[in-house]
């Protein structure tokens, strides 16, 4: 199973011990575009970084809200939310060839994750914009999700992603990080919940077993502990 984490959420950061340390545990990382996080020299930097390792690289594409960390929803037209994703995804994917690499896939950032996985324009918007660039980038996001049916619908590949560091709601999109037990941060909770996720399942913040089958499995490099939560998971899968 696939290992990725969201990597490059820096400003001025010159010598990114996170994503050094992180990256040997990792199969795949998703690398900000600069619009909620991240300055040329860290994303120039974190792609060498996975390059070096022989990591995959995602672009990771956001509202326009550093100030909030992209974690703000945002009423954007459909028209404005094209070249939204079009610009930071292509100046990624210019950076990634520029350095010898490949763009493999895209997986959007915080509050528009959230937004297109359960709103069907914002799902397509997000599809047809990956799809114009390259068709055979991979997109990643929640099972049974709009975003999973608008990829089957353009006939784009789609990846079901679990996150080893977050609670689930019984209709297995992620807790608010708003409500508490949001973020896991003990190591062995994170350890039963990647169990889990081994066996095709996930438990619920309210307790439910259910189905849960997916292909990547994703760890948050900002929250505490990340390295150890990305060893651990490494040894899991």
């Amino acid at each position: 199973m696939d290992i990725n984490a969201d990597l490059g959420e820096w400003y001025g950061r010159r010598n990114l011990e996170v994503e050094r340390s992180i990256m040997p545990f990792l199969t795949s990382c998703n690398v900000a575009c600069g619009f909620h996080s991240g300055d040329a020299y860290t994303i120039e930097q974190t792609i060498k970084i996975a390059l070096q390792h022989k990591v995959k690289i995602g672009a990771h594409p956001s509202f326009p809200d550093r100030e909030g960390f992209g974690r703000r929803m945002m009423k954007v037209s459909k028209a404005e939310l094209k070249a939204i994703l079009r610009y930071q995804i292509g100046a990624i994917k210019g950076m990634i060839e520029s350095l010898g690499g490949v763009l493999h896939h895209v997986k959007a950032h915080g509050a528009l994750y959230n937004w297109a996985m359960k709103d069907e324009e914002t799902a397509l918007t997000l599809v047809e914009v990956v799809k114009s660039i390259d068709e055979k980038l991979i997109i990643y996001g929640l099972p049974h999700s709009e975003v999973e049916k608008a990829s089957k619908a353009l006939e784009m590949t789609f990846w079901s992603e679990a996150f080893a560091d977050r609670a689930y709601e019984s209709a297995l999109t992620l807790r608010s990080r708003t409500l508490e037990g949001a973020v896991l941060t003990d190591l062995n909770e994170i350890k039963q919940q990647v169990l889990f996720f081994k066996n095709g399942k996930i438990k619920t913040f309210n307790g439910e077993l259910k189905k849960l089958e997916a292909q990547t499995v994703c760890i948050h490099s900002d929250t505490p502990k990340a390295v150890e939560v990305a060893r651990l998971v490494s040894e899991i899968l």
